[in-house]
């Protein structure tokens, strides 16, 4: 057993902090202002810093296998463009904002840009410390510590929204796969994307080992409820963890959670190169101020996470699973002071008697309740509609056709190779019509344009993912016609087709 918080109370219950990473596939699919960017400010402001912080942290990460795709691929020539964007283009455009502030009088505003460019020089010396391999890094904190890796399904699509049995096998499959070649297992937790869930899922997440998943039932229990502290019982077998929203609140709501605190750095308001020299309350961002204020948010959180789990204890008479899941993307990058909000919560909570645990633990030592489970997600609302309305029904119909379409096509194939006709030469355009499609099913394109995030940049994906994986049908059924160039260089390099061969 590992915790922090070795002075608390043996009956208080435990707080498992979840820490969702994810990065849709756009290693070499654009750049700024959208594309592989987003990936290199991702590394540079998260996962690197995050790796200092968490080292020795009973905490839950979960790694979704397209995130580990890209990761995997720094150690090559993706990696040799990521530090030509910190050294060159990062460095270039504090130097240029610095001088022009200068140049406007605003000293205090360029000199906060130029401590702000040493994050970017401190994260490439970072990656340069760990060889470029943070699928190793992270394999190394949880082999090394009490940290604890999760994984799911290939490329983060909405599981209920899958049209098939087949389609879903074939996400799940291919995930596992990649986890389990690149961390030496699979312990059986597993990230539901977006937390969605449906009746019945329990039941493939089960044959595919899955042991744990965390889904939000805020809806069904209520907010605040302290049902939200027992993990549930699927008669299939795998537990599901409801995260507390109530706890998760404090860190996400936009208009109360301590990110829009006045002294952090305000993510909006912009430079010309779109670098942030300002705080939310107006002024100038001032960071040793912003990091006194992140150490009281998380005397302010640990102390509602004690506050909790006692007000449980007290009522139920037995432990309680407070558990607080957030995107790890938003500490760093939305919310700048993030990481060090996060070492101060496991400081604090040594200090003050509060146990961290990691997911596994808990429950050996938490009793699961039979409860029914909700369909729901972590969307707003708690819904599917974020994913699945007529705002984005062109993505969602190009999506369930292509699975369709897909899933057809391999049947041909499994009939055409038990009559011995097919081999190699129909698996590949298979093979790159199921990693197009894979892309296709990511859950971020439907979430950018609902939230409009991104400009057009996720219907252009969709279109050219379509395109692809049409051209790749069309080579599998007429074989002199040429499988397209691969451009997903490095998606699902463990794909399992399995699932859409076999009968």
């Amino acid at each position: 057993m590992s915790t922090i918080g070795a002075n608390a109370p043996a009956d208080r219950g435990e707080l498992a902090l979840v820490l969702h990473s994810h990065m849709p596939y756009v290693e070499g699919f654009g750049t700024w202002p959208f594309g592989e960017e987003w990936l290199w400010e991702a590394v540079a402001t998260v996962y690197l810093p995050l790796l200092e912080v968490l080292r020795d942290a009973p905490v839950t990460i979960g790694l979704t296998p397209v995130l580990c795709d890209q990761l995997e691929s720094l150690a090559g020539e993706a990696g040799e463009r990521f530090a030509g964007f910190i050294s060159g283009t990062r460095a270039e455009v504090h130097a240029e904002d610095s001088a022009g502030l200068d140049r406007a009088g605003e000293d205090v505003l360029a000199g906060e840009l130029r401590r702000a460019a040493g994050d970017y020089e401190s994260g490439l010396r970072r990656f340069d410390a760990i060889d470029r391999d943070l699928v190793g890094a992270f394999l190394a904190l949880a082999r090394d510590g009490p940290t604890e890796l999760w994984t799911g399904p290939a490329t983060h699509p909405v599981l209920p929204l899958i049209a098939s049995e087949a389609g879903v096998r074939l996400q799940l499959a291919t995930g596992l796969a990649s986890h389990q070649r690149r961390f030496d297992g699979f312990g059986g937790g597993f990230w539901l994307p977006e937390c969605a869930y449906a009746p019945g899922l329990e039941r493939v997440l089960a044959e595919h080992g899955v042991r744990g998943f965390c889904v939000d039932q805020t809806d069904a229990l209520g907010l605040g409820s302290l049902d939200q502290l027992e993990p549930i019982a699927t008669a299939a077998g795998p537990i599901a963890v409801p995260i507390d929203w109530q706890t998760v609140a404090l860190v996400w709501d936009s208009d109360s959670g301590y990110p829009v605190g006045g002294g952090y750095r305000d993510h909006h308001r912009r430079t010309v190169h779109d670098l942030k020299p300002w705080c939310n309350a107006g002024g100038a961002y001032d960071h040793g101020a912003a990091l006194r204020l992140a150490r009281s948010h998380a005397e302010d959180f640990v102390g509602r996470a004690i506050a909790r789990l006692d007000a449980y204890r007290s009522e139920r008479g037995r432990r309680g699973l407070l558990c607080c899941a957030l995107d790890a993307e938003l500490l760093g990058h939305w919310w700048y002071e993030g990481p060090a909000w996060l070492a101060a919560v496991l400081e604090v909570a040594a200090d003050r008697g509060l146990a961290l645990c990691t997911l596994p633990d808990a429950l050996e030592r938490v009793d699961a309740v039979e409860r029914p489970l909700a369909a729901s997600s972590w969307g707003i609302p708690k819904d599917l509609t974020t994913w699945d309305s007529p705002r984005v029904a062109e993505l969602a119909f190009a999506t369930r056709s292509a699975e369709l379409r897909t899933v057809a096509a391999a049947g041909v194939v499994s009939s055409g190779h038990e009559a011995g006709n097919g081999g190699p030469p129909r698996r590949a355009p298979l093979e790159r019509a199921a990693r197009e499609l894979l892309a296709l099913q990511s859950s971020d394109w439907a979430f950018q344009v609902t939230r409009e995030l991104a400009g057009d940049y996720p219907l252009s994906r969709v279109r050219d993912h379509g395109e692809s994986l049409d051209a790749a049908l069309a080579a599998l059924e007429d074989s002199r016609l040429a499988v397209p160039a691969p451009a997903l260089r490095n998606l699902a390099p463990d794909l399992d087709l399995a699932g859409l061969i076999v009968p």
